[in-house]
């Protein structure tokens, strides 16, 4: 799930922590993938192509619908966007070894591609949460001028920010206004 909230931060535009949010572009936004996919529980290679980070942009602005629904309250919506990714990635579960740790559960796509395997991953994930009592803990940032994307992983399941920053933000600006 990390994986797929850090790509459609990274790669969908929008509002982030009150500001106007471009992704980037070339080299920046390979970058940015890579890291995404890192922050996500698995090496990913050195370098990003040009071509994967475009078809992982693509990957990011249908994740982020699967988010927008949820948040929407249109469950519905979001299982059938789900739904529909899965169909298009084929996932499959494999078990797989690498970087000296035990065997582990992977879901790639049919055709091996790095936007393909990191597709399946990503909705496999989504329906995970989305089949479970647990699909209101997927959000969208419920701060002024800002719409990145969390999963809420705290014990109560309160969350409505996707970091500290926009929610000392919101609290700053409700602070001032009973001050004023």
């Amino acid at each position: 799930m990390a994986a797929a909230v850090g790509l459609v931060n990274a790669l969908t535009a929008g509002d982030a922590r009150g500001r106007p949010y471009v992704p980037p572009q070339g080299g920046e936004r390979r970058a940015a993938v890579t890291e995404a996919l890192r922050i996500g529980g698995r090496r990913a290679r050195e370098e990003v192509t040009a071509e994967e980070a475009e078809e992982l942009a693509g990957v990011a602005a249908r994740l982020r619908g699967v988010f927008e629904s949820v948040a929407d309250g249109d469950i519905d919506a979001a299982a059938n966007q789900v739904n529909g990714l899965l169909a298009e990635t084929s996932a499959r579960p494999h078990l797989d070894r690498h970087d000296g740790e035990p065997w582990h559960l992977h879901f790639h796509g049919t055709g091996g591609t790095l936007a393909g395997n990191w597709a399946a991953s990503c909705a496999t994930g989504l329906a995970i949460v989305m089949g479970s009592e647990l699909h209101d803990r997927l959000g969208v940032c419920t701060a002024p001028h800002c719409d990145r994307v969390y999963v809420d992983i705290s014990r109560n399941g309160t969350r409505r920010f996707c970091s500290t920053a926009c929610q000392n933000r919101v609290k700053t600006a409700a602070f001032r206004a009973r001050n004023a």
